[in-house]
């Protein structure tokens, strides 16, 4: 793929993450399954190398500290895109700002939209395949015991090899340059 995007992701392995993937199965079967995560780098094409970007990477992460979020209720983006997400609360100021702070180098990106911190579930053909998706997973979420907070530690850095097919490039460690205990 010719100038191929970028992002930066935290995947989520815990029980709300497989009931995120599995929510994605249930509502849109069609879609290339991939690991439920949250975004910290949107896509995006580099200005730079993939070492320049990793060194962007390593040098803002390194002094971030772990920290968690909690997941919100069901949304969706439409009218701008008929995408299905849950908001993330507690621990998205953070991770705003971890955003802006990785935005900057090798990494610096107009996006074509605000960043908002969310868990996508599922990104639709249309807006009433987005708004009958989000009532479903609303129904569905509000009857998830489990917990909702998600802890933010490990990031990877990854490269779309096609259309909607990403690949893990190196993972990115939060508060790495620590001295550990």
């Amino acid at each position: 793929m010719q100038n191929p995007r970028y992002a930066l992701v935290a995947y989520v392995k815990s029980p709300v993450g497989e009931f995120v993937e599995n929510l994605r199965r249930q509502l849109h079967p069609a879609l290339p399954q991939m690991a439920a995560h949250v975004t910290l780098l949107p896509p995006r094409l580099l200005n730079g190398t993939e070492s320049s970007a990793l060194q962007t990477l390593e040098s803002v992460c390194g002094q971030a500290e772990p920290f968690d979020v909690d997941l919100g209720n069901v949304e969706t983006f439409v009218p701008t895109t008929p995408t299905v997400y849950i908001r993330l609360t507690g621990g998205a100021v953070r991770m705003s700002e971890l955003h802006g702070q990785l935005n900057t180098r090798a990494l610096e990106f107009r996006e074509e939209w605000p960043y908002v911190p969310h868990m996508t579930i599922a990104k639709m053909g249309a807006e009433t395949a987005a708004q009958e998706a989000m009532r479903v997973a609303s129904e569905l979420w509000s009857q998830y015991h489990g917990s909702r907070r998600i802890r933010l530690e490990r990031l990877t850095f990854v490269r779309e090899e096609e259309p909607s097919c990403w690949v893990d490039l190196a993972p990115v460690t939060l508060g790495a340059n620590l001295v550990p205990h």
